[in-house]
């Protein structure tokens, strides 16, 4: 299977015109601060629960259960691999001890939820979206577990209780045992469930705009570490991704959801982690920035070169 270029780059313009959009909300100020957070915890609480839960088809059959296992396989592997890259890239030794945790998180974890959904989504389908799936129960069980832990360095009841209840999780598993057992909802609930996960692909698209509004761009763009740091995570992640996969022999929806998906920028929660954790929350939302905005030019050659 390989991705329509052609196609996929319509696709992107079309992201990016929503993320256009977002930034101009922001610069007029018809969005604040405040309403951009409310909004991305509705997002989280929410709107993307909903469109994770509506993901698996209506009634059972096996290629889709397998797709949707190989998924959450692959992302266990992809990972745990990530995050041994990190370790051994930015070690305090080699990377100084400023920023060190901070880039290890960079490479991680990146923005797999608020634009990984709409990018999967509108490029594969139905099909890229089981793998989806599968992929962001390891994403999300690793971002707070050991997405904190890099930061405090402790495993807590707190934490543990975080990936216990978290909603995309709970949503995925929800919609997964619905899925297997062949249980079939009301329409009345599904279609209801459908229309709120529908407004998950604007809305986080709007949110990054509205972050990258905020950010002082031409003065990011000066910090050599952080630029390391992004191209490090653009140019490695797809790459280690793509190579491992193939290597084991992954089914193909799996392979390219997963690398499609380490193209993406460092995730927007770095920033959040950084500051409610006690790591550097200034450089660490400027590195998300420097992150998307060299993604713009990575992400299409990685995709040429890897998928296309």
């Amino acid at each position: 299977m390989e991705i329509e270029l052609s196609q996929f780059y319509s696709r992107l313009g079309t992201i990016a015109l929503i993320l256009l959009l977002g930034f101009l909300l922001g610069k007029l100020k018809l969005i604040s601060k405040k309403t951009n957070q409310e909004i991305t915890n509705l997002l989280l609480v929410i709107f993307m629960p909903a469109s994770l839960f509506m993901a698996f088809p209506s009634s059972y059959d096996k290629a889709s259960a397998d797709l949707f296992f190989s998924g959450l396989l692959g992302g266990v592997l992809v990972m745990s691999m990530l995050i041994i890259l990190a370790k051994a890239i930015f070690n305090k030794k080699f990377f100084g001890e400023e920023l060190s945790y901070e880039s290890q998180f960079g490479l991680v974890f990146n923005n797999a939820t608020f634009l990984g959904y709409p990018i999967v989504s509108s490029t594969f389908g139905p099909n890229g979206i089981l793998a989806y799936c599968g992929f962001i129960i390891a994403f999300n069980i690793a971002l707070f577990s050991y997405g904190i832990w890099l930061f405090e360095h402790k495993i807590t009841f707190k934490l543990i209780r975080s990936v216990i209840f978290n909603p995309n999780i709970i949503a995925v598993i929800l919609g997964m045992v619905l899925f297997l057992l062949n249980i079939k909802l009301p329409n009345l609930v599904t279609d209801a469930v459908g229309f709120v996960g529908g407004a998950t692909t604007p809305l986080s698209i709007i949110c990054i705009g509205f972050m990258l509004s905020q950010s002082k761009i031409f003065r990011v763009l000066k910090k050599w570490r952080l630029a390391i740091t992004a191209i490090t995570q653009l140019i490695v992640g797809p790459l280690a991704t793509w190579g491992m996969l193939t290597l084991l022999n992954f089914p193909p929806e799996v392979v390219q959801v997963c690398t499609l998906i380490e193209a993406l920028p460092t995730a927007t929660s770095l920033g959040l982690f950084a500051v409610k954790y006690g790591g550097n929350a200034i450089e660490a939302s400027e590195l998300v920035t420097i992150s998307t905005i060299f993604s713009m030019i990575t992400m299409p050659i990685m995709v040429m070169l890897l998928l296309g």
